[in-house]
C-alpha cells in the first residue's frame, strides 16, 4: 500500500504537510519527511501506518534492549555521537521500562499480601470456633473476689473514659494559633483536627471548623481534609502506598535530572555537556528497572528473593562497567567516582522520597 501511494500519478508539486516545493521525482519531502502523495485516504491506510510505525519501534526496542544489557555504556556513547535512529528514545524507553516494572511490582506485592503466614493460618483455623460459655456461678464468684479484695481500690476500677485524652485537651483558639510560630501552629492545628475527626467521625470540614470555632478559609479546610486523609491511611495504609507507587515512575523521572547534575559536577573536566550526562543517567536507570523486572519474575516463580538480590549485584557491576566505557577513565578513578556516585544517589533518593511523600500526601 505504501508503494502504491508513492506512485508518480499521486505525486504533487508541493508538500501537503509543510508547503515545501517538490519535484515529481521526489518521493518524500526533504524538509519534514512526509511522503509526496495526494492520494485520498482509505480505511486500510490507517492500519498500514499504525503497524509500520509499531514494527519500526519494535525493531529499535529490541536493538536498544540488547545493546543496553550486554554492552554497558555503548548505547549512551552511540546516542551522543549522533547514532540515534537505530535506538529507541532514552526517555520514552525509560518510561516504558518503569511502567512495566511497577506493574509487576504491584502484582508481586498483591500476591505477597494474599498469602497467609503461619500465625495467620492459625487465626484462620480458629475462626468460627465457639468459645465455651463461662458458668454464671464462676463469673459471679470472680467478680465478688475482685470487689472484696483489699488490694483493689476504687481508682483501679474507675472507667477508662475518665482518664482518656480527648481532642478537648488540645483545644486551642484561632487567635492563640495565630500567635505561634508557623511550624508550631501547623503541628497544633493538625493534631487538633486529627483528634477531633477521629473522635467525632465528622468528615465535613466546614461543620468541623464551626464546631471548633476556627476560621473558614482555604488553608483550614485543606488541613482538615489532610487530617481526615491521615486517619483513613492509618486504618488502611495500603491506599496511600498504592497511590504513591503509581506516581513513582514520574517522581524518578524528575529526580534523574537532579542526579545528572551531580554526575556533571563529578565529571566536569570531561568533554560532556549536561544533556549527555542526563542521557547516560536515563540509560542506567532503565537498566536497573529491566534487571528488577527479571528479578521479580524469577522471585514470583521460585517464591524467594534471590532474583532481586542478584539484580542488585548485577547492577552494581553494570554501573561500574558503564561508567568505565562511557567516560573512558582508568579503573582507579572509575571505582572512586563509582563509590561517590552511589553515596550521592542514595542521599538524593532519601531526600526525594521524603519530599515526594509529603507532596503526594498534600495533593491526594
Amino acid at each position: 500500500m505504501k508503494v502504491r501511494r508513492s506512485l508518480m500519478k499521486y505525486r504533487g508539486n508541493e508538500c501537503l504537510n509543510c508547503g515545501h516545493p517538490l519535484e515529481l521525482t521526489q518521493r518524500f519531502c526533504p524538509r519534514c519527511g512526509q511522503m509526496n502523495s495526494a492520494k485520498k485516504l482509505k480505511f486500510d491506510d490507517f492500519f498500514n501506518e499504525f503497524f509500520s510505525s509499531l514494527f519500526a519501534y519494535d525493531s529499535r526496542f529490541n536493538r536498544t534492549l540488547r545493546v543496553l544489557m550486554f554492552k554497558p555504556g555503548k548505547i549512551s556513547r552511540d546516542y551522543i555521537q549522533g547514532k540515534r535512529v537505530r535506538y529507541a528514545n532514552p526517555f520514552r524507553f525509560y518510561l516504558s521500562a518503569s511502567i512495566i516494572f511497577f506493574l509487576i511490582f504491584n502484582y508481586s506485592v498483591d500476591i505477597g499480601n494474599s498469602e497467609f503466614g503461619p500465625q495467620d493460618k492459625d487465626l484462620q483455623n480458629l475462626k468460627g470456633e465457639e468459645v465455651p460459655p463461662i458458668p454464671p456461678e464462676v463469673a459471679v464468684d470472680s467478680i465478688n473476689k475482685i470487689i472484696t479484695s483489699p488490694e483493689v481500690g476504687l481508682e483501679s476500677i474507675r472507667p477508662d473514659s475518665l482518664s482518656k485524652k480527648t481532642y478537648k485537651d488540645d483545644m486551642i483558639s484561632e487567635n492563640d494559633l495565630n500567635k505561634m510560630s508557623m511550624l508550631d501552629a501547623i503541628s497544633k492545628r493538625f493534631t487538633l483536627y486529627y483528634e477531633y475527626q477521629d473522635e467525632t467521625g465528622i468528615y465535613n470540614s466546614q461543620r468541623a471548623l464551626d464546631s471548633l470555632g476556627h476560621d473558614h478559609n482555604n488553608y483550614n479546610n485543606w488541613l482538615y481534609k489532610k487530617a481526615v486523609d491521615a486517619g483513613i491511611f492509618k486504618n488502611n495504609p495500603r491506599l496511600f502506598i498504592d497511590y504513591f507507587i503509581s506516581k513513582l515512575p514520574f517522581i524518578i523521572f524528575f529526580y534523574l535530572p537532579v542526579f545528572a547534575l551531580f554526575i556533571w559536577l563529578l565529571y566536569v573536566r570531561r568533554p560532556f555537556n549536561y544533556m549527555e550526562h542526563l542521557v547516560f543517567a536515563f540509560h542506567v536507570q532503565t537498566t536497573l528497572f529491566v534487571l528488577y523486572i527479571f528479578g521479580l519474575l524469577i522471585d514470583l516463580i521460585i517464591g524467594k528473593n534471590w532474583g532481586i538480590i542478584t539484580a542488585n549485584f548485577l547492577f552494581a557491576f553494570y554501573l561500574y562497567k558503564s561508567m568505565r566505557n562511557f567516560y573512558q577513565q582508568n579503573r582507579v578513578k572509575t571505582v572512586l567516582k563509582f563509590l561517590i556516585l552511589n553515596v550521592i544517589f542514595f542521599t538524593l533518593a532519601m531526600a526525594a522520597i521524603a519530599v515526594s511523600l509529603l507532596a503526594s500526601f498534600s495533593i491526594y
